[in-house]
């Protein structure tokens, strides 16, 4: 029998059972649930005191750079540097800088002599660093423990302005690229070239239509003046953003003051070409490609011989208001890999799952992309199927643009909605993806929506404002913008990469 026991400290209810040992006699001290321990000092817990602590706070410093930080409560921290710079900008350079600026990222600096010796001085904070450089933007940045703050803005600093670009870093660098070519090509998945393929066929020869990845050709064309000159156009203060999460605001403005204010590149302060400030236009057309991958993954299993293609139409920037409802949109058609497939009983309800691939047990993949930039965007649909089956794979994904433009219904409408927003939240869970939304949103608007706000708009969207934005671009006369790789041999598990928040972005960073 267990008899209730009342705590000797403040005379509540306490535990039932047995003291420590094993009697019920009342002997043993009884330690309460419910009140605080005799002569243990009173427990602080975190809290946000009033709405400034969801904030993201925003300070621009003397010679235009924009200093953003988020608080969020741990002992580790994600800093970088945010620069508006990536291949749409190259028009007047050669294809590639940007590519080659990625892989030269966090080598020798005029204070540290190899990539080592950056990541020691990293390890001693606990620290991992990446870069990535996308259509709009290039972005340097580090985890580490929030007490090395000054080291890492500092390390920011010299790897952004003072990189040695060394003849020898740069010969590594090439020979890295045409590795990276070379796999790209090999690869069984083809989603990263026939991203490249619709950005070229729907913006042919301008701006977010320039390739991402530097031409086999342009390997031996690009050197340090080459890269300098670009650097001295768009690495300047007034296109950066210092972003911070899980610091203190006042520390990372004190810290760009000391290392990125007045601080002269290794490039000189010399004006280099003009920016190029072109705005994208929109072409239609469309780019074939055959490959033979018939010597690949040979064996008793061989890899099955598809045709992959992509289908797009322009859609909108994330400036504009209609880039909600695209988002809704883009999620309502969702889709995925057919081995998903598994009809309402596995929660598979996205148009793509329920009219495609649980109809057509022949196609291997149908999933729906949205990018978007600060002037425009593409809404797109990646399909795989046998090469036989060309001709209607490529009926029935049109069939599916053009019911688009139709009926709307609630229940779908009102799950795309939740599923979007469930995805925003649970992405901004991470740090990493916080500072990326953070210095994206900054860069682009010099503010920042907070998550909520987001929330609200997506709850906002009716099924008259689907119609609304896509029945105009179905409409018009411009043409569509399919690319296609032809009979190669791939596996078409193809990864979802849309954005973990709203505003386009790179692969995830690699934190």
């Amino acid at each position: 029998m267990l008899v209730p026991r009342l705590c000797g400290h403040c005379g509540q209810r306490g535990h039932d059972g047995p003291g420590p040992s094993g009697r019920f006699d009342g002997t043993d001290p009884v330690v309460s649930l419910t009140c605080p321990l005799p002569g243990v000092p009173k427990a602080v817990f975190a809290a946000a005191e009033s709405r400034e602590r969801f904030e993201t706070r925003v300070t621009v410093l003397e010679n235009g750079l924009r200093v953003a930080s988020q608080n969020k409560f741990g002992q580790f921290c994600t800093v970088g540097i945010l620069v508006n710079s990536g291949s749409r900008h190259e028009a007047k350079y050669l294809s590639g800088i940007s590519h080659f600026l990625e892989k030269l990222a966090f080598s020798s600096t005029a204070q540290f002599g190899s990539k080592d010796e950056i990541l020691l001085t990293l390890e001693k904070h606990g620290g991992i660093c990446d870069c990535q450089a996308s259509r709009d933007t290039i972005m340097y940045a580090v985890s580490a423990d929030a007490r090395g703050l000054d080291t890492v803005v500092n390390l920011l600093a010299d790897v952004t302005l003072q990189p040695r670009l060394s003849d020898e870093e740069i010969e590594m660098t090439r020979m890295a690229i045409r590795f990276e070519l070379e796999d790209l090509n090999m690869r069984p998945d083809p989603e990263p070239l026939l991203t490249e393929m619709i950005h070229a066929a729907a913006f042919r020869d301008n701006t977010v239509g320039l390739n991402r990845f530097c031409p086999v050709e342009n390997t031996d064309k690009i050197n340090r003046d080459v890269l300098h000159s670009y650097l001295s156009s768009y690495y300047t203060p007034d296109r950066m953003v210092l972003a911070g999460v899980g610091i203190e605001h006042e520390h990372l403005v004190e810290c760009a003051r000391k290392y990125l204010l007045g601080v002269e590149p290794v490039w000189g302060s010399g004006q280099g070409r003009a920016v190029d400030r072109s705005v994208a236009q929109y072409t239609g057309g469309i780019i074939k490609v055959e490959k033979d991958m018939s010597d690949v993954s040979l064996g008793p299993t061989p890899i099955p011989e598809l045709t992959h293609i992509m289908i797009g139409l322009e859609s909108c920037s994330f400036l504009e208001d209609d880039f909600i409802p695209f988002a809704v949109l883009n999620m309502m058609m969702g889709g995925g890999g057919s081995f998903s497939a598994g009809g309402p009983g596995k929660g598979m309800f996205t148009r793509l799952y329920l009219n495609v691939l649980n109809r057509h047990h022949w196609m291997y993949n149908a999933t729906s992309y949205h990018h978007s930039y600060e002037d425009t965007g593409l809404l797109c649909i990646h399909a795989s199927a046998d090469p036989k089956q060309v001709r209607e794979m490529v009926e029935i994904i049109t069939r599916e643009f053009i019911l688009m433009a139709g009926a709307v219904g609630e229940v779908e409408l009102e799950r795309a909605k939740t599923q979007l927003k469930s995805m925003l939240m649970m992405n901004l869970e991470s740090r990493p993806v916080i500072f990326e939304d953070v210095g994206r949103q900054v860069l682009a608007t010099n503010t920042r929506k907070l998550p909520h706000e987001l929330c609200a708009l997506i709850s906002q969207v009716k099924p008259t404002d689907i119609k609304r934005v896509i029945c105009p671009r179905m409409s018009t006369s411009r043409p569509p913008s399919p690319a296609r790789t032809g009979g190669s041999r791939g596996s078409t598990a193809s990864s979802d990469r849309a954005a973990p928040h709203l505003l386009p972005h790179s692969k995830p960073l690699l934190f």
